[in-house]
């Protein structure tokens, strides 16, 4: 391995800024995909419903069915000044960790509608707070908070999407499987799944899924010049007995996902817990112990994804894809085309 695939540097290029995907393919399987097959170093261009044509065979398939809660709200202080919210995670049972633009310090309340109010209990130095919900004076628990958001929260879409979000956005930044809510950022390859494709795939391929709610540290650039220095975030996980008897067998694996990789992978290195909290960085010096495919999308330059994205298949593959994908001008990050890795 050399020096340079730890250079937070090597992990960064320019990108047209036509190419940043505003809004979902239409049907989403229309999506292109670029399908990379590592034995013949061959690349292919086709779309999203040839998918399941590169399957290796034999392969079981595990989904993260985390679903986008709408973490975004808007509110305002007893100044009267006006407050964005969004919500990170939960911590526990009534503390949730949140970014607030606007200027705020302990105890400032903020009031949004349907009565709901927050309350600040902590600052922490990444620009994260801990706040308190409460309804008619009373603490709300994490699973009672949800309930209101989803009457007057707003779907979270990425900085980089640089628009409001509209009706659409409740249905397509959201997996035709999303089921366990708590994520406030979408498991992007997941999104080019029809239900039709997604019901026949599983029809043909073993297949589980995973938790990982998906945090808003996924979109954090690493800022620090070498790789190995960065701190990771952590996520919530679980995996289902189901996707515990496939990672335990030796079934190769096609991860649906950087998340539901992320989550294979804790677990590849953590075998006792199949549920808590992952913080795994995947990268050259990193590399997968379990996952042998991947789908996954075009990311951020120095993301930690494009990082996991080397870690299948080195940096300068990585590089050389990505030229190919702006060269034939696909779309990129959330709402954009997606890559097969086999």
């Amino acid at each position: 391995m050399s020096s340079k695939e730890l250079l937070t540097s090597s992990y960064d290029f320019s990108l047209p800024k036509e190419l940043i995907a505003t809004h979902p393919a239409n049907p989403r399987d229309s999506a292109k995909l670029l399908v990379y097959i590592r034995a013949t170093d061959t690349v292919s261009h086709v779309h999203f419903w040839d998918f399941e044509k590169f399957i290796p065979e034999g392969s079981a398939l595990i989904f993260n069915n985390t679903k986008v809660i709408k973490a975004r709200l808007f509110g305002k202080k007893e100044s009267g000044g006006g407050v964005e919210l969004l919500i990170n995670r939960a911590i526990n049972a009534h503390d949730v960790n949140v970014y607030i633009r606007g200027k705020v310090k302990i105890s400032t309340k903020i009031f949004f509608d349907e009565n709901l109010e927050a309350e600040v209990k902590e600052l922490y130095e990444d620009g994260s707070r801990v706040v308190n919900f409460y309804m008619d004076k009373k603490i709300l628990r994490f699973e009672e908070l949800l309930q209101i958001i989803d009457k007057i929260g707003h779907v979270p879409l990425p900085p980089y999407i640089q628009r409001e979000d509209n009706k659409e956005d409740e249905s397509e930044y959201q997996s035709v499987f999303a089921k366990e809510e708590g994520a406030v950022a979408a498991p992007t390859a997941s999104l080019h799944f029809t239900k039709e494709q997604h019901e026949r795939v599983c029809s043909k391929f073993s297949h589980a899924y995973v938790t990982l709610h998906v945090g808003s540290g996924t979109f954090k650039p690493v800022e620090c010049d070498t790789i190995l220095d960065h701190p990771m975030h952590s996520e919530y996980y679980d995996i289902s007995d189901k996707a515990k008897e496939l990672l335990d067998s030796n079934i190769p694996i096609l991860s649906v996902g950087t998340t539901s990789t992320r989550t294979i992978e804790f677990y590849a290195r953590n075998k006792t817990k199949q549920k808590g909290e992952a913080n795994l960085f995947l990268h050259p010096n990193n590399k997968p112990l379990r996952v042998n495919h991947i789908l996954t999308n075009f990311h951020l330059p120095k993301s930690t994804l494009l990082m996991l994205v080397a870690s299948f298949v080195g940096l300068q593959k990585a590089q050389e894809l990505y030229k190919i994908a702006i060269e034939e001008e696909y779309r990129f990050y959330s709402y954009g085309d997606a890559m097969l890795i086999i």
